[in-house]
């Protein structure tokens, strides 16, 4: 039984270094995705080799202290998606709804066919604008019903799995669509009008994943999102206007690649305090993690943000809704 728990310790050890290799080769880069699930193991591991720890067994002693420090650095990068820590954007408890923008960031699984789920919390929400990701022809035409109510909308309807719509109730200008980095993987970027007058620069993301079926490599990925990044800060020092990303970036919460994202943006994440907010896999708990996500400028307060029911889709999705300081 020892043996086990030592090969399970190596193990867990070496899956959690091999995020520090220098690739971009999916089998290097998907280790940085389950880390709540790593250090949920390396924490069971290291408490039974403790029930058979035997005295004087120097190397049993020195592989729970790594396993210890290997734990350690899985929580580093997950901790601050737990209410531990200090939420990086205020909650705003007397919103002005003139001045409240509200999102749902939904990835729909293209060949789902629940429609009536996501009309029925389109319904009941009532957001400003609704971000459909893996939507194509099928999903533009099923999704009607919402056209009276969502007058501004644009459509990018793909049968790869990345087209994308977007309904708006708010007025939407400056509207442009573009392949990026990878054609074929679109993402869209509009201006949105408050009911006050003020102004939102919004952009809307999909990028594909590091995976044996996609990219074998994080690199499209990481360049659509750093890209992304640079060219927010560089707006920002020339229009200055409140600003969200938001969409299904294939990519955690936690990773270094995000990191980087709000480092370089300035953006803030609302999840910083609050929790992780995992949004995939639906049907396997056990292995779910945050891949939609909404950042924004530092002109917001937080009004809600919360997972909503199941759609039929292998993701949640996600309700934002924010406000002007």
């Amino acid at each position: 039984m020892l043996i086990t728990f030592t090969l399970s310790s190596f193990f867990l050890i070496l899956l959690t270094l091999a995020p520090l290799l220098p690739s971009n080769h999916w089998i290097v880069r998907v280790w940085e995705f389950p880390r709540l699930q790593l250090a949920f193991l390396l924490l069971l591991n290291m408490l039974l080799m403790g029930l058979l720890y035997e005295q004087n067994n120097w190397s049993g002693a020195g592989l729970m202290v790594i396993t210890l420090a290997a734990l350690v650095y899985q929580l580093y990068w997950i901790l601050p998606f737990t209410p531990l820590v200090k939420k990086t954007v205020a909650l705003c408890v007397s919103p002005d709804p003139k001045r409240s923008i509200k999102v749902i960031n939904a990835n729909v699984l293209m060949t789902n066919r629940d429609v009536h789920k996501l009309i029925a919390l389109v319904d009941k929400h009532q957001p400003h604008i609704l971000v459909t990701l893996e939507s194509n022809q099928w999903w533009q035409d099923a999704l009607k019903p919402l056209h009276a109510a969502y007058p501004y909308r644009v459509n990018f309807p793909l049968e790869n799995l990345y087209g994308m719509h977007v309904f708006s109730r708010l007025p939407l200008t400056e509207i442009a669509t573009a392949e990026r980095v990878e054609k074929g993987v679109p993402s869209i970027h509009c201006v949105a009008t408050l009911a006050s007058g003020e102004q939102v620069i919004c952009h809307f993301l999909h990028p594909a994943p590091p995976s044996p079926t996609e990219n074998p490599e994080a690199t499209e990925r990481d360049l659509e999102l750093l890209g992304l990044a640079k060219e927010v800060a560089a707006k920002n020092e020339h229009k200055p206007l409140p600003m969200l990303v938001s969409g299904d970036l294939n990519d955690v919460a936690w990773s270094p690649t995000t990191r980087a994202f709000l480092r370089l943006s300035g953006f803030q994440d609302p999840r910083i305090g609050r929790g992780a907010y995992n949004t995939f896999h639906v049907k396997y708990p056990f292995a779910r993690w945050p891949l939609d996500h909404i950042f924004h400028s530092k002109d917001f307060e937080l009004v809600n943000l919360m997972r909503l029911p199941e759609i039929g889709s292998d993701h949640y999705p996600l309700l934002t809704e924010l406000t002007l300081k």
